[in-house]
């Protein structure tokens, strides 16, 4: 009886000191060592790939932002601040959308086939509207001249990035709108254009809130 309640206290003591030990290297050391790895070879990515404006953080390189007026009274979907470059259509482009305001408690597809009947309707009502939106007093934009990432979301519904080609169609729309030179836009544009990965991985692509942030430094200088 002694031996029996001798061993099972070692076997417990030995469990008790190995579940502390793993605590401690699993629990403390493994992430302090990793967190000071991230932080010492890519911070900004440790960090969150956070963009800062006026000394503020004001976003993530990673995550797209809604660029929308206030809301008024009785209005139930935001109508886009037009002054500003505009992301990717929020994920849905109606009423039953997941992301309706590039909030981040949920994200995810539409999850609709191509032959579906609101999403088609979705994407014609998304292109009348880029068009609309688009065409100034001295500019016209043709149904043919809209890009695909104008009409439709990303598969998270968060893309942070547009296709030169979307960009370059709002470039009369925000020099109108905030008084600036269509050349000088366009060069913003052109400035905030990244390439392919490795010169052939992926499409080039631009930062819609990394240009915004460089239009309003433009506007706040002329």
């Amino acid at each position: 009886m002694n031996n029996s309640v001798t061993n099972t206290a070692r076997l417990l003591g030995a469990g008790l000191r190995a579940l502390l030990v793993l605590t401690v290297v699993t629990g403390i050391l493994y992430p302090l060592a990793i967190t000071g790895v991230a932080q010492g070879l890519f911070p900004g990515r440790a960090n969150g790939s956070e963009i800062k404006a006026d000394g503020k953080v004001v976003g993530s390189s990673l995550i797209g932002q809604a660029y929308t007026l206030p809301l008024k009274k009785g209005q139930e979907t935001p109508e886009p601040d037009l002054k500003w470059f505009q992301g990717r259509p929020q994920n849905g482009l109606g009423t039953n959308s997941v992301n309706t305001r590039y909030k981040l408690i949920l994200s995810g597809a539409t999850n609709r086939s191509g032959d579906n009947a609101d999403l088609i309707r979705w994407v014609k009502d998304a292109k009348a509207a880029v068009i609309e939106d688009n065409s100034t007093s001295d500019y016209k934009v043709k149904p043919s001249d809209v890009p695909a990432d104008a009409v439709t979301s990303s598969g998270s519904g968060l893309d942070p990035d547009i296709s030169p080609a979307y960009a370059d169609l709002q470039v009369h729309r925000i020099a109108e709108k905030n008084g600036l030179p269509v050349a000088q836009v366009q060069k913003l544009v052109h400035e905030h254009t990244d390439g392919r990965i490795l010169g052939f991985l992926g499409e080039p692509t631009v930062n819609v809130l990394e240009l915004n942030i460089a239009l309003k430094e433009l506007v706040a200088k002329s």
